[in-house]
């Protein structure tokens, strides 16, 4: 019986899928359905959190829309999802940003990158 749910599960996952966690910045390509048409909408924002395994797996992610907090939780292996693009990578202590909720302005979507230095260096 595993042995068919894992070979289904192979044909619903997702390959091109890239390397991203908490405190990334991304852009997320979302197929939208109007009528008989389709666009692709992107949304924008921090990474607060990724949740589940294998197929099951969904992050969510914040960004800030005329002031207002605005959070997206996406199925990472959805056919929804076109595709999935890393603007900026950040360097968080959390697995989970959910104290970006309490925050006001800047200090709601500032992460410190990546390759950002701290401190001075001691000679």
């Amino acid at each position: 019986m595993s042995s068919i749910i894992a070979k289904i599960e192979k044909e619903q996952s997702k390959s091109d899928i890239p390397e991203f966690r908490a405190g990334d910045s991304v852009k997320i390509h979302t197929r939208v359905v109007e009528g008989d048409k389709e666009r692709i909408q992107i949304f924008a924002g921090i990474v607060i959190s990724r949740k589940g395994s294998g197929l099951n797996q969904a992050f969510t992610v914040r960004k800030i829309s005329y002031g207002e907090g605005v959070e997206r939780v996406f199925p990472l292996h959805s056919p929804k999802v076109a595709k999935i693009e890393v603007t900026k990578q950040g360097r968080v202590r959390r697995a989970r940003l959910h104290y970006l909720r309490g925050r006001k302005g800047k200090s709601a979507v500032m992460v410190k990158e990546q390759g950002a230095q701290q401190g001075a260096e001691q000679a």
